[in-house]
């Protein structure tokens, strides 16, 4: 078969199709990756070695109709040169030009939608799809009068299979936090306040553990911070001020191994970070996107933290000195985190992306749908 896999916007939508695109094209299948283009998506892209056309989509506003357009156009003529068999579209904008295209040229169409709440492209774009597979079992209730199918969400194979940083001492605790691809700026600016208060409080702990030994057990605090490219200087020089161990970049090339290293982490709550923290079974702390759509965030953190996997802070209500002693607690109560762990491992759907290969093949008949 000829697929086309568009999953360009971000990384939250490019990682899942990824590893679908890999699934299918370890079966023999002729796969092209579709992106939008942006500068954003050339990281993400590194990872696939196959071909890559760029539609130029574009957010979906008003300002933007032109390019839009200009993008449908583009995809339905790359569609009548190369007569694929399927497309499977991963939600976001970056989906519209290329289903829209399908749907003119007569290809078959499947959606994936990552996160608890569907987009407005995912709902809009549904009536095309000859299925929509989902992450959770509630996204069906949104999408009325649509066949679903319950997948997971497909993370990379190599996700979970990373190995802790050699330059990390045994004995440290870790705190990973990552605002995603693109960075969050008031997650970077909360955890770099609050992590410095920690530091300080360690340091305290750590003197008066000199004058008496055996009072406590202390850990070294060393931090991986993934911060986007605008707070990667702000985050590193702040670190510095208080000699707190750190790994900090804007776009961490080692995800694996910063998972596989982080005793807790702390990060935005997209579908793609949130199982991606099951697959390397890590309990964390998620502070939802105000500002997503539908807030579809809190939803997805919602359904992790019921488990007793996560926990959920909401932006608003968190301060730098709150999230400080929700740390130490951890840190001073390891057996929490262990448990947290175990559960979080229960989240994952390990074989995801083989599910919504064999929906693109025609072999879902196994696989739980429905209409609703």
């Amino acid at each position: 078969m000829k697929i086309i896999v568009a999953c360009g916007g971000t990384g939250g939508h490019a990682f899942p199709g990824l590893a679908v695109a890999e699934e299918l094209k370890r079966r023999g299948h002729e796969v092209v990756v579709w992106d939008s283009g942006r500068d954003i998506e050339s990281s993400v892209m590194k990872s696939w070695d196959g071909p890559v056309f760029s539609t130029g989509a574009r957010q979906l506003s008003p300002r933007n109709a032109f390019s839009i357009l200009a993008s449908i156009l583009r995809c339905r003529r790359e569609m009548r040169r190369t007569r694929p068999d399927a497309l499977l579209a991963m939600g976001s904008y970056s989906s519209l030009p290329p289903v829209l295209a399908a749907r003119s040229c007569g290809v078959k169409v499947y959606l994936h939608e990552a996160n608890t709440v569907p987009g407005k492209a995912v709902e809009f774009l549904s009536r095309f799809a000859d299925t929509v597979a989902t992450s959770f079992d509630m996204t069906a209730r949104y999408l009325p009068g649509v066949k679903t199918v319950r997948t997971g969400l497909p993370v990379r194979a190599t996700i979970a299979q990373g190995q802790r940083f050699a330059f990390i001492p045994q004995n440290a605790f870790v705190v990973f936090v990552t605002g995603g691809s693109q960075g969050a700026h008031a997650v970077n600016l909360l955890l770099m306040d609050a992590l410095s208060m920690m530091k300080r409080e360690l340091d305290k702990r750590q003197q008066l553990a000199n004058l008496q030994p055996s009072t406590f057990n202390l850990r070294p605090l060393y931090v991986i911070h993934q911060t986007g490219v605008k707070d990667e200087v702000l985050v590193q020089t702040e670190y510095a001020k208080v000699a707190l161990p750190s790994r900090v970049h804007a776009f961490e090339q080692e995800m694996a191994n910063a998972f596989a290293s982080a005793d807790i982490v702390v990060a935005r709550a997209g579908a793609s970070t949130c199982f991606e923290l099951a697959a390397c079974g890590k309990p964390a702390l998620l502070i939802p996107l105000p500002t997503a759509m539908r807030d579809h965030q809190h939803f997805n953190a919602d359904a992790f933290a019921a488990s007793g996997a996560a926990d959920e802070g909401l932006q608003a209500k968190l301060t730098a000195e709150a999230v400080c002693r929700y740390l130490l607690e951890k840190y001073d109560r390891p057996e929490h985190l262990a448990r947290m762990a175990e559960k979080m491992r229960t989240l994952a759907t390990p074989d995801a992306a083989v599910r919504v290969a064999d929906l693109v093949e025609g072999k879902s008949s196994h696989l739980a749908s429905f209409m609703v």
